[in-house]
């Protein structure tokens, strides 16, 4: 028996998304088996996380980068870096002195367009977001306005469907650099495309852009990827573990560091082209056998829900036809074992995504779906 069946837990099959409350994304046997070396000995955490990080940077054409435990600590750990510097005297200081940030740049500017649930991870370095525009539009000016000698950093949050109201990223660097202050991306789910790990910094200008290691990568699900600017790596590494300052919590193991290596090494070997025909493939034969369903309206939607350039499925129900809502579909797709996840849209759509599942996958999803269906029809 599994680990999860002796605990009486079911095994899901993931049609939603990337998602950390379902353990992000399966990792592949090539970096399980880097892991479980990792684990057979002692290693000198910060001579391993260096050459990781010049391994990494090399890698995704960056002048350095970092390993961290997530995205979310990722924001942290940059805001932290903007807020002081590659000074260790100022960090032990401003870690002795800490809520309190005088002495230090204590604002960081975001875009009301770019307010997303993981924003207080930004605010646990101390600062204070000042927002600008709504969310419908945002002016150069606005940003022009509201930096001072106290910001830190402006935080850009990358990502298509977060694109309307908002400042393009190269008119956020333009601004900002005219005044000498720092962007970070938050690019935690913008992968694909795999150009996407230099053409925020390298390309764009940005100064940090943050990744999830779990999630498109298949890294450890508990690892995000800092890439940019060597000075403030330099300082986020000071920050961070295993040394014992504000960054001390958001520990990254040395098999989560060999790990998240050996993902990225895979993950820019992969066929992405393929991978997004195997995807189109996969929708376009979900609407050639949900369209027969009568009461149910089969669509491709473009792109993903975290804006990548990837296609998934909106299922639209008519309950008067079928028996039930999307949110009865959806729950009945959850309740059974394994348990399927879809995305519930409202009580009339769900959405089926193909870049989540394993082989076979796809096929059993749909039969769950015709199954349930042909039971409730009226």
């Amino acid at each position: 028996m599994s680990w999860y069946e002796r605990l009486g837990v079911r095994r899901v099959i993931n049609a939603d998304a990337r998602l950390t409350r379902l353990g992000g994304s399966i990792m592949p046997p090539e970096v399980i088996a880097a892991m479980a070396e990792a684990a057979q000995w002692y290693v000198d955490l910060v001579e391993l996380q260096r050459a990781v990080g010049r391994r990494l940077a090399k890698l995704t054409r960056n002048e350095a980068a970092y390993v961290t435990a997530g995205a979310a600590a990722g924001l942290t750990l940059a805001t932290l870096a903007y807020v002081n510097g590659p000074d260790p005297v100022r960090i032990a200081r401003l870690r002795a002195q800490f809520p309190d940030l005088e002495g230090y740049k204590d604002q960081v500017v975001i875009q009301a367009a770019h307010r997303i649930p993981y924003d207080p991870a930004i605010r646990l370095a101390g600062v204070q977001l000042v927002q600008i525009g709504n969310a419908l539009v945002t002016d150069p000016w606005e940003l022009e306005s509201a930096l001072s000698e106290r910001t830190a950093a402006v935080v850009y949050v990358a990502g298509a469907h977060l694109a309307r109201g908002a400042l393009s990223l190269e008119e956020v660097v333009a601004v900002a650099h005219a005044h000498d202050v720092p962007v970070i991306v938050d690019a935690a789910a913008q992968l694909p495309p795999a150009e996407n790990l230099w053409r925020f910094t390298r390309d764009l200008g940005a100064d940090l852009a943050i990744f999830s290691g779990g999630k498109d990568l298949a890294g450890p699900q508990s690892t995000g990827l800092i890439v940019g600017r060597a000075d403030l790596i330099e300082a986020i590494a000071l920050h961070g573990p295993p040394y014992q300052q504000l960054g001390r919590p958001f520990k990254v193991s040395r098999e989560e560091l060999i790990g998240l290596l050996v993902a990225v090494e895979r993950y820019l070997t992969l066929d992405h082209e393929a991978r997004v025909r195997a995807c189109e493939d996969t929708v376009a034969a979900w609407i050639a056998d949900f369209s027969r369903i009568p009461g149910v309206r089969a669509t491709r939607a473009f792109p993903n829900e975290a804006g990548q350039p990837l296609p998934r499925l909106v299922l639209e129900i008519d309950p008067s036809c079928c028996g039930m809502t999307a949110r009865e579909l959806r729950d009945r797709l959850w309740g059974g074992d394994p348990r399927i996840a879809v995305a519930l849209h409202d009580e009339h759509r769900i959405s089926l995504t193909a870049e989540t599942l394993e082989p076979g996958e796809a096929e059993v999803v749909a039969e769950r779906i015709r199954t349930i269906l042909r039971t409730t029809r009226r």
